[in-house]
């Protein structure tokens, strides 16, 4: 055997499958074994192989379990075990033949000569084997081995290398969960897209994805792993784009000071493909946890909204003081008061009566977000500026499951960041009124 074309081979599949070559030498090992035992073992065997690259040598051994008396079922134990065995089948009962275990809780075997070897027998060869342990008998080594040997040796030296890179992508992938990864659209399948990312394909199933959000063969993507599974024929690797974390992880690879600890991100309200709310708080002092996030002219959470395919992100500065945070949860929009009941975990907060839709939000999303993220009910009431005489009290209510209808506040009529302002006018001739629409 020429061994350094051979030491070659293992050295290339140990990089291609990224396995060890501890593990790559196992299944050689037992590849061998299983052609010897196939050309000249016998029926219950126990065949082992030792190979040693450096010498090319081959050892070949039968592997026996030392036995004392009391791991032994006796005649009458095998005779019941036998006449209950068939009670069972009159009965119709499935038979299950498991070892059964003495007063000592000894595990008790029938003696097999090609499987065990008293103990006594053992103590001659090795003095020092005890009940329970591997006895070895070397046999002769062989290397003329037929052909079915060879493809035997061959399905099995497949069939472990498979399960050793499966394990080994299993293992890689398994500490990855949680991070974000970038991958290639390989393919669509009735809504799902499956990603290459690396060693593996994930798949990012419809709910993970982002709403709206359309893909194409070949596009780069960058994806959260959201979970492993472990399957019968590899890894099943679960992506996604909708997740809250994903967003808490692309801050942190735009965001230096997130990812040294200087800034920290405490909550995240995300309506995926639409809109999302984030609370950062700083760790260290002098540090500008806002200023951070948004970057020079806004770069950094640009960088973050164009990978997230244009959804509106709002940076929020955390607060312990539950009615300070809330506020600030519901920006843009200016709070003039907040009640809170801690009892209930509800606030009662006022906004200018020219604030309300804005507070609100379109379809609630604003005071919706805002309740997701500070974990509170939140009821937006509209009221008059200090100073001024109130014109009413409308109402708006927002719990942390998020409704589509909040409380019984106008619904917002524009998008956020545009008022609208309804002025009394004197009528036309024709009687009609103006609306005076200003940013």
């Amino acid at each position: 055997m020429d061994r350094q074309s051979f030491t070659s081979a293992i050295d290339q599949i140990c990089e291609e499958k990224g396995i060890s070559k501890e593990k790559v030498m196992e299944t050689i090992e037992v590849a061998i074994a299983a052609a010897y035992k196939k050309d000249y073992g016998h029926k219950g065997q126990n065949i082992r192989a030792l190979f040693d690259l450096a010498s090319g040598e081959v050892k070949i051994f039968q592997v026996k379990l030392a036995l004392d008396e009391g791991m032994v079922k006796s005649e009458s134990e095998i005779e019941a075990e036998r006449l209950a065995a068939e009670a069972a089948r009159e009965r119709g009962e499935e038979v299950r033949e498991n070892r059964e275990e003495d007063e000592a809780g000894e595990k008790k075997v029938r003696f097999n000569e090609e499987k065990h070897i008293m103990l006594d027998e053992a103590n001659k060869a090795d003095k020092n084997i005890k009940a329970g342990e591997e006895f070895l008998i070397e046999l002769e080594s062989r290397t003329d081995f037929g052909r079915i040997a060879a493809q035997t040796a061959k399905q099995v030296i497949i069939q472990r290398i498979r399960e050793a890179e499966r394990e080994t992508i299993f293992d890689e992938f398994k500490d990855k969960e949680g991070e974000v990864v970038s991958g290639i659209v390989q393919r669509i399948e009735r809504g799902a897209v499956f990603v290459d990312i690396g060693k593996t394909t994930g798949v990012l199933f419809p709910e993970e994805q982002i709403q709206g959000e359309r893909y194409r063969l070949g596009q780069r993507l960058r994806v959260l792993i959201l979970e492993v599974q472990k399957e019968v024929r590899g890894p099943n690797i679960i992506l996604s784009r909708a997740h809250a974390k994903m967003l808490a992880k692309l801050f942190e690879l735009e965001v230096p000071e997130i990812a040294s600890g200087a800034v920290s991100v405490k909550a995240i309200a995300r309506e995926a493909g639409s809109r999302s709310k984030i609370a950062v708080a700083a760790n260290e002092p002098g540090v500008d946890p806002i200023g951070s996030c948004v970057g020079q002219k806004g770069t950094r959470v640009q960088a973050v909204i164009n990978e997230l395919s244009g959804e509106k992100i709002d940076i929020i500065e955390w607060a312990d003081d539950i009615a300070k945070f809330i506020a600030n949860a519901l920006a843009p929009a200016k709070v003039l008061n907040v009640e809170t009941n801690k009892e209930q975990k509800v606030a009662r907060v006022t906004v200018p009566e020219d604030q309300l839709s804005l507070a609100i939000g379109k379809r609630g999303q604003n005071v919706r977000l805002a309740a997701k993220l500070s974990e509170w009910k939140i009821d937006v009431l509209g009221g008059a500026v200090p100073g001024e005489a109130p014109e009413g009290e409308p109402e708006a209510a927002a719990e942390p499951a998020g409704a589509e209808k909040v409380g019984e506040a106008k619904e917002a009529k524009k998008e956020e960041g545009i008022v609208e302002e309804e002025k009394a006018k004197p009528k036309s001739p024709r009687g009609r009124k103006k609306k005076v629409i200003t940013p």
